[in-house]
C-alpha cells in the first residue's frame, strides 16, 4: 500500500505505540523490514513507522513546501 508512494509526500493516519491515532504529513523515503522510513514535515526530522500501524495513506495533490 505505502510502497507506491516512495519519493512522494503523503498524509498518513497512524496508530502509535500508545494506541493513539495520529496524523502526519511525511515524505516517504523507503521501506525495510516492515517499517517505512519518512521525513516528517511537522517535526522536520526523519521518522520510522511500522507499516501495519498505518491506517490510511493518501498522496498530497497540492504543492507543499518541503525542506528535507
Amino acid at each position: 500500500m505505502i510502497e507506491k508512494y516512495i519519493g512522494r509526500i503523503v498524509e498518513i493516519i497512524y496508530l502509535d505505540t500508545n494506541n493513539k491515532i495520529t496524523y502526519r504529513l511525511v515524505k516517504v523515503r523507503g521501506i525495510r523490514n516492515g517499517n517505512v522510513a519518512v521525513f516528517c514535515l511537522k517535526q522536520k526530522a526523519p521518522r520510522s513507522f511500522i507499516i501495519k500501524n498505518i491506517l490510511a495513506a493518501v498522496p498530497v495533490k497540492s504543492e507543499v513546501k518541503y525542506y528535507g
